[in-house]
């Protein structure tokens, strides 16, 4: 599966873009965050909350594993790094049928959990500011929404 590859030159611009893709997404949908530390999910998955009208602070949930957050929809945010080499299930289903947008930070340590329908998304790191964002649709409706944000 190709990629749809964004270059961000700042923090604000990495915002910005997963603002963007929060109007276009709909409840029930996952998206997925990978990246080394420090790479971005975490903005990202802020972008993505400002996007949908969430008025609190948006931080890494690491220690909690989920934080749920209410904006135009519910959104949920799940940080899963501490469940490498774990199996444990902690209700992802629940989540994902809840009509709420979810984003997962490390989402390959649970991947077996995962909806088949998904947006996947890289963050690779350039240099200290800079960023290579690549998304990877999982099924048609995403390949659009990843059409329309490359317009």
């Amino acid at each position: 599966m190709e990629s749809i590859d964004f270059e961000v030159k700042t923090e604000f611009e990495t915002m910005k873009l997963a603002e963007s893709l929060s109007l276009l997404l709909r409840p029930g949908d996952v998206v997925t965050l990978e990246g080394d530390l420090g790479a971005g999910k975490t903005t990202f998955a802020k972008g993505i909350g400002r996007g949908l009208g969430v008025k609190k602070t948006i931080n890494s949930p690491t220690f909690t594993i989920v934080k749920e957050y209410q904006g135009e929809v519910p959104f949920y945010h799940m940080d899963v790094y501490r469940l490498e080499n774990s199996d444990e299930d902690i209700g992802f289903d629940d989540y994902f049928d809840r009509g709420g947008i979810t984003v997962i930070e490390w989402a390959s340590f649970v991947k077996e959990y995962l909806p088949m329908k998904r947006l996947d998304i890289i963050i690779r790191r350039l240099d200290e500011q800079e960023r290579i964002i690549q998304f990877y649709p999982h099924g048609n409706y995403f390949e659009k929404i990843c059409k329309e944000l490359a317009r």
